[in-house]
Formats: C-alpha cells, structure tokens, sequence
C-alpha cells in the first residue's frame, strides 16, 4: 500500500485498531500507525495533512 490508497489504509486500520474512534486519533498516531501496518511501503515524508485526513474519513465512514 501507498499514501494515495487511503480507503484500503482505512479498512487494514479499521482491523488493526476496531476499539478506537477513529475521530479522536492524532494525526501524529494516524501516521504512526500507517508506517506500521503489515503491507504498507512508502516514504513516510509523503504523507501530507490532505492524505491523512482522507485516511481519517474513510476510516470513519467504514466504521459506521
């Protein structure tokens, strides 16, 4: 996985982290938890605010 595939980042979080509400997490953890997922590679400097934002509401509309 890279930054831009940020529902599938969503749903591997959803699994990794199903007790968290997802509009609570920091993007500093948000961005943590990305690098640290099983599947994921790519450079952490690419990350951006917009993409962990998309990543944040994707995760919550999955959670839903």
């Amino acid at each position: 996985m890279k930054w831009t595939d940020t529902l599938d980042i969503a749903i591997e979080l959803l699994d990794a982290h199903p007790d968290v509400d997802p509009q609570l997490v920091r993007f500093t953890d948000l961005h943590a938890w990305v690098m640290a997922l099983d599947g994921f590679d790519d450079d952490p400097e690419k990350s951006s605010e917009r993409i962990l934002e998309s990543i944040q509401m994707n995760w919550i509309e999955e959670k839903e």
